[in-house]
């Protein structure tokens, strides 16, 4: 009798170790399927998303995001790409985040939430260049991968030229100032 009572446990632990749950096995396909996401994103995506390039003429950033829309992932992944080369010169950008997590003892769940606002006060960045966009599907969705750069000093032809022609309107309104001015002195001559 004690034998059939202490067999029983063993029947049962072995029972469990050997389940055919659909629901278990749909389960862990599930979970092997987005192990086989995330190592592919890694796999295929590029150099520069590890190791940015280095100049001394520019500075570089990268992005990534993933959308069902292929235009909503390249915009996602230049605003992260922008909020990034922002920083790098010197800029604040507004971010905020949110993470709910929990877990029992088969899973995990995770609810996250990024907010970021592509505002760069007192940096400008024009002349920020998109250098190369690169795109995968990722299970239906597409993942997309920025490069940009933005160029510094000589090189930023854009900012050159912005500053050129704020220079030449600032001496525009110091010049019409002068000669209001010295209007005013020969009135009072």
């Amino acid at each position: 009798m004690k034998k059939s009572l202490l067999a029983l446990p063993l029947v049962a632990v072995l029972t469990a170790c050997g389940t055919t749950d659909q629901y278990q096995k749909r389960a862990d396909a599930e979970r092997e399927r987005q192990e086989k996401y995330a190592e592919r994103a890694l796999d295929r995506a590029p150099k520069w998303m590890t190791e940015l390039p280095k100049s001394t003429a520019a500075i570089y950033q990268n992005g990534t995001a993933v959308s069902g829309d292929m235009g909503m992932a390249v915009n996602k992944a230049k605003t992260v790409a922008f909020g990034k080369i922002c920083m790098a010169a010197g800029g604040q950008v507004d971010q905020q985040s949110k993470i709910y997590q929990t877990d029992s003892t088969n899973a995990s769940t995770e609810f996250s939430e990024l907010a970021i606002r592509s505002f760069c006060p007192g940096v400008d960045i024009t002349g920020v260049e998109v250098v190369e966009n690169r795109m995968i599907t990722e299970g239906g969705r597409f993942r997309s991968y920025v490069l940009v750069a933005l160029p510094t000093g000589e090189a930023n032809q854009l900012q050159t030229r912005k500053d050129r022609l704020r220079q030449e309107r600032a001496a525009e309104t110091r010049s019409r100032e002068a000669f209001r001015e010295m209007d005013q002195n020969r009135q009072t001559r």
